[in-house]
């Protein structure tokens, strides 16, 4: 589904080098994450597969292989069939990504809007359905809400549903609940697998929380600096690092034996 060949993004402004030489690939279903610590290139890669880069502010080299479709050299055009229909995405902080002048049900159906011929009324009701799918309460009530009036879980879950809606076959969630407290975060990724094992969606999912992914992701990608440096089964990677930086990783994540004080 998703092959990324060497692939390299340089900022043009100062020079930085974001990403370097990296490869992967996904499976149609399959989980992924991407980890490592802030500023290692996770996201620029996540905007890069979504077309969502700048085209005048980067350089970039290498493919970017989405179904066969170049993300990279293809035309503005052909990135808008596929962005938000075929390819999804969810934000870490939906309060910056929905508008809040506009209201939450209409914000949902967008990608109807732009991707199909279904009447108003049709788009709401499929709207409502897969608000309902997001365990978003009453959705007659909360298609009418503005996103102050909602807590932050159920604006994340808002925010999926309207990647959602058009039954993509790429999901890319960038630190979907790094702003979320620990129940919800429980409840955000318990959604998110269930949407993967019932729709055949896959996951891209970027993270710095190690503890998050071993429990979503089937296979691990690590990014330090620019570059993948260990890649494998999540439970693999997790259990038997190689790399000098996965085993630090790895070392880091809290364990609930350790003492209270440590």
């Amino acid at each position: 589904m998703l092959e990324v060949k060497d692939l390299s993004i340089t900022f043009l402004d100062d020079g930085a080098k974001a990403v370097d030489s990296i490869s992967f690939s996904m499976a149609p279903g399959e989980r992924l994450g991407l980890v490592g610590e802030s500023g290692s290139g996770k996201t620029v890669t996540a905007l890069a597969i979504a077309g969502l880069l700048d085209r005048g502010r980067v350089r970039t080299e290498g493919q970017i292989l989405f179904q066969g479709l170049d993300i990279l050299s293809c035309k503005e055009s052909e990135l808008l069939k596929i962005r938000g229909k075929d390819v999804g995405m969810v934000f870490q902080e939906p309060m910056t990504s929905l508008d809040p002048l506009m209201r939450v049900g209409p914000q949902i159906e967008e990608s109807l809007r732009v991707h199909s011929k279904l009447t108003a009324r049709q788009r709401k009701a499929l709207a409502l359905q897969v608000m309902q799918h997001v365990d978003l309460p009453d959705p007659e009530t909360t298609y009418r809400k503005y996103p102050h009036q909602m807590s932050g879980g159920q604006r994340q879950r808002a925010m999926i549903a309207a990647a959602f809606i058009s039954r993509p076959k790429l999901l890319i969630c960038d630190e979907p609940t790094t702003a979320l407290d620990v129940t919800v975060q429980a409840q955000i990724l318990n959604l998110l697998l269930r949407i993967n094992e019932q729709s055949d969606v896959g996951l891209l999912f970027i993270s710095h929380d190690l503890s998050v992914v071993r429990r979503l992701c089937q296979r691990v990608a690590v990014m330090y600096k620019g570059r993948i440096v260990e890649t494998g089964p999540a439970e693999q990677v997790f259990s038997d690092p190689q790399h000098e930086y996965t085993q630090r990783l790895v070392a880091a994540i809290p364990s609930r034996g350790k003492g209270r004080r440590q």
